[in-house]
């Protein structure tokens, strides 16, 4: 749905995850394999997955100052059930947290999350405010308070509907 450019490091992973979902339509990307293999999900692992996209897409939510779209389990309480490992680099001395195990879906956002953390991008990835979107965004607005994923659609469909209510 977003025209906005994909967010920095490995946060395009959660971007690309909390976008599987169309909550318009209720078309699921990670009903197909070809859905599912960009995050390297078997058919047996996608609740896990679904579970993890919404807590996702609630804590986006809270970036943006907006309420949970509904109760689910907390993030940190996800994330605490991967394992991560620090890394240094042997050239540079740079660390860096890492999955364990690169194959798991939730080590990886675990460690897309901690590197977001620690660059200061973290609190940029949201979702629009849109309650029949919930699209992911990266919020590059100098002030970090966009709202919608896009202004031309979600942007625009609210402001029309301020303005209706205004006329009515």
């Amino acid at each position: 749905m977003s025209e906005r450019a994909a967010p920095p490091g490995r946060l395009t992973l959660v971007h690309d995850l909390v976008n599987t979902v169309d909550l318009a339509t209720g078309a699921d990307a990670l009903d197909t394999p070809e859905g599912r293999a960009p995050f390297g999900l078997t058919e047996d692992a996608v609740e896990d997955a679904r579970a993890l996209r919404e807590s996702l897409r609630a804590t986006l939510l809270a970036h943006a100052g907006h309420p949970a779209h509904r109760p689910v389990v907390p993030l940190g309480e996800l994330l605490a059930r991967a394992p991560l490992v620090v890394t240094v680099d042997p050239a540079d001395g740079s660390a860096a947290l890492a999955p364990v195990d690169e194959g798991p879906l939730l080590s990886r956002v675990a460690a897309a999350v901690a590197e977001a953390v620690t660059a200061g991008t973290w609190q940029r990835l949201k979702a629009c405010e849109s309650p029949a979107c919930h699209w992911a965004y990266y919020d590059r607005s100098p002030g970090g308070r966009g709202r919608w994923c896009s202004m031309q659609v979600c942007g625009a469909r609210e402001k029309m509907r301020r303005y209706r209510a205004k006329q009515g």
